[in-house]
């Protein structure tokens, strides 16, 4: 009877212990919610209107393609019979078009509306202003180019000529320098229309030497050109 008591004594003592060495149930970490940047809205892009497709047609005999809006301005090409082209523009009474030239991918030049046909809304191309006229060209001569002379036939003159080309109707100044240090007046000219017109100055020459005169175009755009020419003389 003893040993059965020990022994419900013993386990008694056990299930004691194995309570005290329990733990509580493990607690779940707190995992801190992810913060979500800001989303900042993507800028308001404004669609770039498309430029109208206007065509040009020449349908009749060929047509000049021309420097500026009017006949007074250079011929670029020539568009022929049945030949279109696509419109980048008009002059300001819709009298011209400013047409991509086909003899040159990335050049332009006018074509006369009365001479042309018109596909699209023509009347919503830009106005463009008329371009800038330029002298494009000068032939400077002198004559004699060379002066060879007996040394008691001083003085001697030398004549020089100029031929300026420009590209439209433009106002055109100018001015000599000469080596001997002479220099002329502002000379004006008007060129109504492109082309080609001469200017001409003479000097007077003293002695042996070699010389030069040179020609500044002043307007419209600025230009130097330059002749040289030789004088000697025999005793």
């Amino acid at each position: 009877m003893k040993r059965l008591v020990l022994l419900a004594g013993l386990l008694l003592f056990g299930l004691t212990a194995c309570k005290g060495e329990s733990t509580g149930p493990t607690s779940t970490p707190t995992i801190p919610p992810t913060t979500q940047p800001s989303l900042t809205p993507p800028p308001t892009i404004v669609p770039t209107p498309t430029p109208p497709r206007v065509i040009v047609q020449v349908p009749g005999d060929p047509v000049n393609c021309r420097f500026g809006p009017g006949t007074v301005y250079e011929k670029i090409n020539e568009l022929r019979s049945g030949q279109s082209m696509r419109a980048a523009g008009r002059n300001d009474t819709s009298t011209w078009w400013y047409v991509r030239d086909p003899g040159n991918p990335d050049g332009f030049c006018w074509v006369s509306a009365d001479l042309t046909e018109v596909q699209g809304e023509a009347e919503q191309l830009p106005v463009i202003a008329p371009p800038f006229v330029t002298v494009t060209k000068v032939d400077l001569r002198v004559e004699p180019n060379r002066v060879v002379v007996n040394c008691d036939q001083f003085p001697q003159t030398v004549f020089f000529e100029a031929q300026v080309t420009t590209n439209g109707p433009t106002l055109f100044t100018w001015k000599w320098e000469a080596s001997t240090g002479v220099t002329s007046d502002i000379g004006t000219l008007v060129f109504e229309e492109a082309g080609t017109q001469a200017i001409n100055e003479y000097y007077r020459i003293n002695a042996p030497n070699e010389y030069w005169v040179k020609l500044y175009v002043l307007t419209p755009n600025e230009m130097v050109e330059q002749v040289n020419f030789p004088v000697s003389c025999t005793p």
